[in-house]
C-alpha cells in the first residue's frame, strides 16, 4: 500500500517521464505540443491519458455541462467515428453518457489496458507503448476534425 505521497510522487515522476520522452515529437500540425495536456482548443472536449494501480486509459471527455451541447458534440464525433477509427487503427468505446470519478454525467470515447500499474516502474515501458502511438493518432485525427467542432468554441 502507497501512501498519498508515494502515490502523487510516482504519479508526476511517471507523467514527467513520459512528457519528456514525448517533447521531441512535433504534433501533425509541426507545432510544439504539450503531450500531457493536450490541448484541444475547445472547452469541454479533452484528450486525456490516465493510469492507475489497475489499468491505463487513453480518452475523449466531453465535459458540457449542458446535456443537449453535449449529446451535439458527441454526435459530430459519431459522424467522424471512421475517420477516428483509420487514425487510430483499432475500435475504442463509445459512451454517450458515461458517469466520472466524481458522479459527474460525461461523455467518453475510450481504451484501456488493464492489468498494469503506474505505481510499478517495470510496466512503464508499457504503459508508454500503450499511450504514445494513440495520443499521437488522436492528434493526427485532431488535425484535420478539428475545423468540424469550431462551432462548439
Amino acid at each position: 500500500m502507497y501512501s498519498k505521497e508515494e502515490v502523487k510522487r510516482l504519479k508526476e515522476q511517471f507523467w514527467t517521464s513520459f512528457g519528456q520522452y514525448m517533447s521531441a515529437i512535433p504534433s501533425a500540425d509541426m507545432e510544439k505540443v504539450n503531450w500531457v495536456n493536450y490541448k484541444t482548443g475547445v472547452k469541454h472536449l479533452s484528450f486525456k491519458m490516465d493510469a492507475t494501480n489497475k489499468a491505463a486509459y487513453v480518452m475523449i471527455e466531453l465535459t458540457h455541462p449542458d446535456d443537449s451541447m453535449r449529446e451535439l458534440m458527441y454526435a459530430q464525433f459519431v459522424e467522424y467515428k471512421n475517420i477516428l477509427h483509420a487514425n487510430i487503427d483499432e475500435e475504442w468505446e463509445w459512451d454517450e453518457v458515461y458517469y466520472d470519478s466524481a458522479g459527474k454525467k460525461t461523455s467518453r470515447i475510450s481504451v484501456e489496458l488493464a492489468k498494469v500499474s503506474v505505481f510499478k516502474t517495470e510496466d512503464w515501458p508499457t504503459l508508454i507503448s500503450f499511450f504514445k502511438p494513440r495520443i499521437i493518432a488522436l492528434d493526427e485525427f485532431w488535425s484535420t476534425a478539428k475545423y468540424a467542432f469550431d462551432i462548439f468554441k
